[in-house]
């Protein structure tokens, strides 16, 4: 099965879950502007959201021109936002910025996002729950980076694509999962929302409305 195939299988039910919590809590209208950092259109789609979204990433995706017109696609960095203050009613991320590298990264990203959000919803995996999401592998997370990266030859998703070395050290090297007291101190005027699977804490859910 192709790896993109695989995690849009088991992703749907927990995101449509998510992205309900989402429209319950912030409860956006029609004429607010949404910016998704580091998104796609999958997350939307999930809930038939029509109105317009803002997709920021690196790069620019090659399919922008085949998205629905609700959808904007830019290129910037969201750990160095070119927008004025408060400018989007709403600023959301999902499972973004444990991929921006370092502590430090982190810290801007946050800055960031409640610079420019008068409202914020930021999902991320938890680091002390057993299974890593990325990996596809249980418990390899907790190892020094090293063993991580010769851990994951033969993890889950090493099996169900093509995994060279390169791009498992890359991986490794930008992942960087959060703790609950890291989220509580990267975003002080925030809630922190506990997912739970099996009486575990999962991820985590940002949030102020």
């Amino acid at each position: 099965m192709n790896i993109h195939k695989f995690y849009s299988a088991v992703l749907t039910p927990f995101r449509k879950k998510r992205m309900a919590r989402f429209m319950k809590t912030l409860s956006p209208k029609k004429s607010d502007k949404i910016l998704d950092i580091g998104g796609t259109a999958f997350n939307w789609a999930l809930i038939d959201y029509k109105h317009p979204i803002t997709l920021l990433n690196l790069d620019v995706p090659g399919n922008a021109s085949e998205l629905p017109e609700n959808y904007t696609c830019v290129a910037g960095d969201g750990t160095a936002l070119e927008y004025e203050d408060k400018s989007y009613e709403i600023v959301f991320s999902n499972s973004v910025i444990e991929h921006v590298g370092t502590y430090e990264k982190q810290k801007a990203f946050a800055k960031e996002a409640s610079r420019v959000g008068k409202k914020l919803w930021i999902q991320t995996p938890a680091k002390y729950f057993f299974f890593e999401p990325h990996y596809l592998m249980a418990f390899v997370h907790w190892f020094p980076k090293n063993c991580q990266k010769r851990m994951l030859r033969f993890s889950g998703r090493a099996l169900l694509s093509k995994f060279p070395q390169e791009e498992i050290d890359d991986l490794v090297d930008y992942t960087r999962l959060l703790t609950f007291a890291e989220c509580k101190k990267l975003f002080p005027s925030c809630s922190v929302h506990k997912e739970r699977i099996l009486f575990l804490t999962k991820s985590y859910i940002i949030e102020n409305s």
